[in-house]
Formats: structure tokens, sequence, C-alpha cells
């Protein structure tokens, strides 16, 4: 029987799954031996698709600059592939290089007119510019192509916010607010460059918060924060694009302060379970 070329590479399956079934190590292992393999067989478009595939486990395991690498190579192989182009311009984005993720962002929009990710980035990317209108037209433009992978955030006013925020603060344990008494929490709708690009790699513009300053009882040291007051803020647009009703934003502003929190206090994710900061 002859092989047919268009069937499914069993190699791009396997990681394929992976990364569908949330394990984006696996994925990222099996699509880098599988693009090797591939790229030994002179098959150029099915390493391309494996470098992809390579770079979108990257995105979710939070290391964008080794995914650009990888997408860089799979569209030098294949400079036509849309997935490819896509996942690149989102990793530019969480590198804060955003004048080249609006460009190619704005090439995919051109060139694929109903790609809801173009669309949102495009949108995300005109909110950090102060350009509202164009963000809201680019978001609900994501909106209504797949409304599904991006549904209508929830919106509170300010005022409204802030009020959550605060029954946020209350219901922490007392003793852990007596520590907080000389720390502000404030709110802004977006992160500042300057607070991304402070760290390196910088810090991804979709954060739900940040701890400036130096942990509770600690000296200062090469933390790039750590020189400033002690402050916790939270971001509301980042914050209600997590969310799909009141109720679900309320739980993300408390979970995402009480991160925070225990940044400020100097505890891991474990500890803040085992102390109750839940």
């Amino acid at each position: 029987m002859t092989p047919d070329p268009d069937a499914p590479d069993p190699r791009f399956d396997a990681a394929a799954v992976a990364l569908q079934d949330g394990d984006a190590e696996r994925a990222l292992t099996l699509a880098r031996k599988g693009a090797k393999q591939a790229r030994r067989e002179g098959d150029d478009l099915l390493a391309a698709d494996l470098l992809w595939l390579q770079g979108a486990a990257l995105l979710e395991l939070a290391d964008p600059a080794a995914a650009v690498a990888a997408l860089d190579e799979a569209l030098r192989l294949a400079p036509d592939h849309l997935d490819a182009s896509l996942d690149r311009a989102e990793a530019l984005f969480e590198l804060c290089r955003f004048d080249e993720a609006r460009a190619a962002a704005t090439s995919m929009a051109k060139q694929e007119p109903g790609e809801a990710r173009a669309h949102q980035l495009l949108g995300l990317l005109a909110e950090r510019r102060g350009d509202w209108p164009e963000a809201d037209r680019r978001l609900a433009r994501a909106r209504k192509l797949d409304p599904e992978g991006f549904p209508r955030p929830v919106k509170l006013s300010r005022r409204d916010f802030d009020s959550a925020v605060e029954r946020a603060l209350d219901a922490i344990p007392e003793a852990v607010r007596s520590y907080l008494a000389n720390v502000p929490v404030t709110v802004e709708d977006l992160p500042a460059d300057h607070d991304l690009v402070e760290s390196d790699p910088p810090l991804p513009p979709t954060i739900l918060g940040l701890f400036r300053g130096a942990p509770y009882g600690q000296k200062l040291s090469a933390d790039p924060w750590s020189h400033l007051p002690s402050s916790i803020v939270l971001y509301q647009r980042n914050l209600e694009r997590t969310a799909t009703s009141r109720a679900q934003l309320e739980e993300e502003i408390a979970t995402t302060l009480v991160h925070e929190v225990g940044h400020f206090l100097g505890l891991d994710e474990d500890e803040f379970w085992a102390r109750g900061l839940d």
C-alpha cells in the first residue's frame, strides 16, 4: 500500500494531543524530537508543524523567548504557517516587544480578517496605547468571531471594583491584615511598561497584580522592586477579562490579592495554603 502523503503524522498527533490535554512538557519533548526527525527526513512542512507545536508548548510553559526562536524557525521553513505566525505575535506581546507584536498582528488581520486571535491581540495592544475606541472595536470583533474563546468580560465601575477589593481585604485574617497597615493596595487599569520591563525576562502584560518593594522583614536585594516602598497593585482590565460573572470576578480579585500579600510576606504558593491564606 502506498502511504498517503496527506495522512496525519503520528509524531505530530502525539504532540498535539499532549498539548490539548494540558501536558505542555510532554508536548514540548515530543515536538522537539519529532521536528529533528522530520528535518533529517527532509520533510520541511512536517518539521514546521512540529516547530509550531514546540513554540505553542513553550508559550504554555511561560517561556516566550524560546517560543519565538522555535516559531521563527517554523516560519523559515513554512512562511505562510498561520498558527506559527499567530503564536509568534502573541509571544512578542508577552515579551513586551509591542511594536513588533503590533506589526505581526496587523499583517495577520489583513491576511486573515476572520482570525479572532489577531483582532484580540490588536485590541490588547490598543489598550496599552490608550486608544480605547480601537481597543473596543478590535476586542468586540474578536468576541464576535470567537465568543467562546473570547467571552464578554465583566465590567465594573472603578468605585465598584474598589469596593470589591475592600471586601477582599476585609476577608483576609486580621493577623495577616495587621502586616498590611503601611502597604497601600491600589487599582490601575493595566500594568505600565516600566513595571513589566524591570524584570528580565519582562513580566507578561496580562498579569493580574503586582507586589512592589522588599518582602516583609527582608533587606534590599538585587530584586528590581526592592528599593521601592512596599505596595500592591491590582490591574482592573486584566482581572475583568478572567471572569464571566460578577461572583467569579470578585473571587479572582480575592485570589490575586492573597497571592500578592503572599509575595509581601515572602511566602511561596505552598505556604499560602499551609498558613490558611485562602
